[in-house]
Formats: structure tokens, C-alpha cells, sequence
């Protein structure tokens, strides 16, 4: 397979044949990204995404600094991609557009700083984005982003959404995400034009390179929104 592109679907699929040869046996490290990229002759967000696949699986465990080994008792697991808020809109048969409505370099709050680990003083990429549907707000999104984790230069985040970006050009080794009801803050009902107090679906989401934080977002949603998931 070296020295040609492939698709992450072909590399999920030899990967998951050396597993099954048992070349890398259960319980056994694989190689890194950026050397399994080198060998197929892809991007290393390509390698991760077949990676992130087969470990939704259950055929994969990947933990942050401990790398990516083949399960000992492999199981199925739920799965759920960071999903392109455009993308979701189109989907339901209407018209996407977003506004930036906050672009600047600041030190983070003090629970986003400690879900990070960041180091005092740290100063991080503060973007609060508005995503419509038809012209009515579907989603404020409040995201922090270290821009020492990004590629660069950076793109210009009123053409593209930082949230298509990410998913599209960086890629993470691992995560945690939360979802909770709660009630709109003010200023969460001032830019989604709810009353004050609105039930909200809220989703809280961080991911990590091998080494450092990359992205805390908070994710609020109009009412109606649903959540998909695979089992």
C-alpha cells in the first residue's frame, strides 16, 4: 500500500486484515499515525479517521499518550462522529449559513483551562459562532481552540466554520463529550432568540492530539434538535 493514497475506508479495511492475520496481536501496540501515514501514503487524518472507526468498534483501545493497541476481547460499542453542523442542516432539507459573532486570543476560563490542562497564563483562540437553518438560529457554538495543536496558517473563520475546519483538517486521537439539558443563559436566549430560561440541549465537547489539547466547545441547540447515533 505505500506510496499511493488510499481512502480511509482501505486503510480501516488492512488494517483490520493484519488484526484478524494476527500480524498485531490482541493486546499489542500498533504503530503511530504519523508512521502508518508515511507507509500508506495518505494524510494523518485519514489514518485517524479509519482508526477512530475500528476503535468505535471495539476492535481498537486508544488512550491519550498511550497510544492505540489491538482489544483483548474485542466489543461493540456505540458510535459517534463529530459531526459538520452544515451538513446536518442540508440534510434536513434546508439552507445553511453561519455568522462569527467573536474572534479573539484570550486566557480561557478556569474550568475550560483545567479540562485542557493547560499551563497559567495559557491564551487560547475564543470563537463564538452562530449556525442557521432557513435564516433561524440552529446552534451557538462557544469554542476555544489552542492554536498550537493547528496546522498553519489558520483559515479565515468567517469564510469557514471552525467546526468544519476541524473535522475536515485536524485530526484527534481522544475525547470526552457531554450532553445535558439546561436552561438558555441570557445571553444564550438573546442570540438564539428564545426567552429567557429556554430548555436547551447542550452538548460540551474537548478532543486531544497524541500530546496536547486541541479544542472545549460548547454546543447549544435550538429546541428540536436530535441527536443520531450508530449501535
Amino acid at each position: 500500500m505505500s506510496g499511493q493514497p488510499k481512502g480511509w475506508e482501505a486503510i480501516r479495511a488492512e488494517v483490520l486484515r493484519r488484526i484478524r492475520a494476527r500480524d498485531w496481536a490482541p493486546g499489542e501496540a500498533i504503530p503511530n499515525e504519523a508512521d502508518l501515514a508515511a507507509e500508506f501514503g495518505c494524510a494523518r487524518a485519514t489514518v485517524n479517521r479509519a482508526l477512530r472507526d475500528l476503535a468505535a468498534a471495539g476492535v481498537l483501545e486508544r488512550r491519550r499518550k498511550a497510544g492505540t493497541r489491538v482489544a483483548l476481547h474485542p466489543v461493540r460499542k456505540a458510535t459517534l462522529d463529530i459531526p459538520v453542523t452544515r451538513a446536518e442542516v442540508e440534510a434536513r432539507g434546508q439552507s445553511y449559513s453561519f455568522r462569527l459573532l467573536q474572534s479573539e486570543m484570550a486566557l480561557p476560563p478556569v474550568p475550560v483551562a483545567l479540562k485542557l490542562g493547560l499551563a497559567p497564563g495559557s491564551r487560547l483562540l475564543h470563537l463564538r459562532t452562530l449556525h442557521l437553518a432557513d435564516g433561524k438560529p440552529f446552534l451557538h457554538e462557544d469554542r476555544w481552540l489552542n492554536p498550537a495543536a493547528l496546522p498553519q496558517p489558520l483559515p479565515d473563520f468567517a469564510a469557514i466554520s471552525a467546526n468544519e475546519w476541524l473535522v475536515t483538517h485536524v485530526a484527534y486521537t481522544s475525547g470526552d463529550i457531554a450532553f445535558s439539558a439546561e436552561n438558555a443563559s441570557d445571553a444564550e436566549a438573546a442570540i438564539l432568540g428564545l426567552p429567557k430560561g429556554t430548555a436547551l440541549f447542550v452538548t460540551e465537547r474537548s478532543t486531544w492530539s497524541e500530546a496536547q489539547p486541541i479544542t472545549a466547545v460548547r454546543l447549544a441547540h435550538a429546541p428540536g434538535y436530535r441527536l443520531h447515533t450508530l449501535v
